[in-house]
């Protein structure tokens, strides 16, 4: 039994250290990539908005790779180490990548062969792709293996402190890693700082692989237990397939369409494959969730752009606002966590409301349905102070006298003329364009919101995911956990192209509403869920197994008995 510290396993410091500084390493990246892309490597909004969503979208991607890896053949720790190594790789060429000095032979501070860092960028963003993707799903299940059987509460409060060390990192690193990018530096010019704020997230993760190194000998280590996937798909076409070839009535009917894997596979595997099915097909409704809660860094922000700026009087504005609105979440995660954990879960409970992880994830999912209506209203207060624009069909004619006479302006027709004194227009101020009154501090109300909706969706999600999973899958099911964000934002992208509505404002109800009916479907499907405990199953299966061997043990018995009588 590994050391303990407050009643928790001591190795557990180490990996939420570890989720820190890895975190850190990868929103400090992200938070100036596109930066990187448009004024560095000099690419168009279109191509640099399109490589940043490709690469988020890979990072979600890859955990099924890893989760195959650490689940089928490294096990969780060597699969975390051996990606964290690629990771820290990639990060090193990505800070080597964007020094200017590399190819800038004739020293007019500008890259002579943009190619070379292309290069370099790609090769970079693929290896951390493959690193942060690989060994998001085996951190927070390797975490949940340091528990013993009886510690489901330090457990659950286990996976609430790690989400808040994910937060932690990523709110340090959007503020530190774009006044990196700001300062100056180079050898033979001076730009953008953008090696050292490459450089310091790359540091930061050589320092996370450290850190989970030396907390090595206090490890709980799970081992795998062979290519798991590949014997659940053959499980489950067999399966499929034997139903098909048996679907005549006079074949009688089998408790669960997996147990006509029967005659071919074991009862551990199909009960294996049973729990993880039930799980998995909770998951179809989740990614429109994170369609919603990732427009905060677009939409929303767009949104913000159109709003009043101005903090306290006319002498301090918000700080670098596209910053600040990847700060928002973090800070406020860092504040929910805690309380919800520590308050409000405890309330919940002594108001004897049984409150199941399913439940707290309906509950979140519409939250963030009502975020998204908040921020409709909020859009409708902003319309109205915009400017009228011609619609189609109609023209706009803007005439602008900067000198001091007067003048008469005349239309040949159809056109009239203007209707003005003597033909004349004496005009000595106008407003073209009124200034944004609607405050940037109506959006903290859906900020708010959609950050309680995260706290009661997204770690409830990473510990249900856990708790529900064979011993031999967890990894995979955390995989599983975030491809529903890769598939969230694909969502977006569909969902955004696809409307043809006009007004802002409509679209986020018409994501409100989508997401407030998969809510209730999922409400639906979480109803007929039943909670298993995998720890259990596995026990009566072990029991069974035990059995089974002890009853041929004592056929042979008889057998060999009976063959030596003859």
């Amino acid at each position: 039994m590994s050391p303990s510290c407050f009643g928790y396993p001591l190795s557990i410091f180490f990996i939420i250290i570890n989720e820190f500084c890895e975190r850190f390493s990868y929103y400090g990246m992200r938070a100036v990539l596109v930066l990187y892309f448009k004024y560095f490597l000099q690419w168009d909004d279109n191509l640099s908005t399109a490589i940043y969503h490709t690469f988020v979208a890979l990072c979600y991607l890859t955990p099924i790779l890893g989760a195959l890896i650490a689940d089928s053949w490294l096990g969780k720790f060597k699969t975390i180490v051996s990606l964290s190594i690629v990771y820290t790789i990639g990060q090193a060429i990505m800070s080597v990548s964007s020094i200017n000095d590399l190819t800038d032979q004739n020293r007019d501070g500008s890259p002579d062969n943009i190619p070379v860092h292309i290069a370099l960028s790609m090769i970079g963003l693929i290896l951390i792709a493959l690193g942060t993707g690989g060994i998001k799903p085996c951190v927070s299940a390797f975490g949940g293996d340091q528990f013993e059987e009886d510690q489901d509460k330090q457990r659950s409060r286990f996976f609430s402190i790690f989400y808040l060390s994910i937060n932690a990192g990523s709110l340090l690193s959007t503020i530190i890693t774009p006044i990196l990018r700001a300062q100056e530096c180079g050898i033979h010019s001076k730009q953008r700082c953008y090696p050292l704020a490459f450089g310091v997230p790359a540091a930061l993760m050589a320092i996370s692989l450290v850190v989970f190194i030396v907390g090595s000998r206090m490890y709980k280590k799970v081992k795998p237990q062979g290519n798991i996937m590949v014997q659940v798909s053959k499980c489950i076409g067999f399966a499929i397939k034997n139903r098909f070839r048996h679907r005549s009535k006079e074949f009688p009917k089998r408790e669960h369409w997996l147990d006509w894997a029967s005659e071919k596979y074991d009862k551990r595997l199909i009960a294996q494959t049973k729990m993880v099915l039930k799980v998995l097909f909770l998951y179809i409704p989740l990614p429109m969730f994170w369609a919603l809660f990732d427009q905060q860094g677009s939409r929303w922000t767009l949104q913000a752009t159109t709003m009043d700026g101005n903090f306290v009087g006319y002498f301090l504005f918000f700080f670098l606002y596209v910053h600040l609105q990847q700060t928002v979440n973090p800070i406020l995660i860092i504040i929910m966590v805690p309380v919800v954990d520590a308050v409000i879960y405890p309330l919940i409970k002594k108001c004897k409301i049984n409150f199941t992880p399913l439940r707290k994830i309906t509950v979140g999912m519409f939250l963030a349905s009502l975020a998204f209506v908040a921020a409709a209203l909020v859009q409708v207060q902003i319309d109205k102070t915009l400017p009228v624009f011609p619609a189609a069909g109609q023209s706009q004619i803007k005439i602008v006298n900067l000198g001091t006479d007067n003048v008469a302006i005349n239309f040949p027709p159809p056109l009239q003329q203007v209707n003005c004194s003597g033909g004349t227009c004496n005009v000595s101020y106008s407003e073209d364009i009124s200034p944004n009154t609607v405050h940037m501090a109506w959006q903290i109300p859906q900020y708010f919101i959609l950050t309680c909706a995260e706290v009661v969706f997204s770690v409830t999600g990473l510990e249900f995911s856990y708790s529900q999973a064979p011993s031999n899958m967890k990894a995979v099911l955390q995989a599983g956990w975030l491809l529903t964000v890769a598939v969230g934002n694909i969502i977006v992208l569909i969902v955004a192209g696809a409307s043809k509505l006009s007004e802002q404002w409509a679209e986020y109800v018409l994501f409100a509403a989508l997401l407030l009916a998969v809510c209730i479907i999922f409400a639906v499907m979480a109803y007929f869920y039943t909670y298993v405990d995998p720890n259990e199953v596995e026990a009566q299966l072990d029991e069974e197994e035990k059995k089974q061997a002890k009853k041929d043990m004592d056929m042979y018995e008889k057998q060999a008995e009976a063959d030596s009588q003859m």
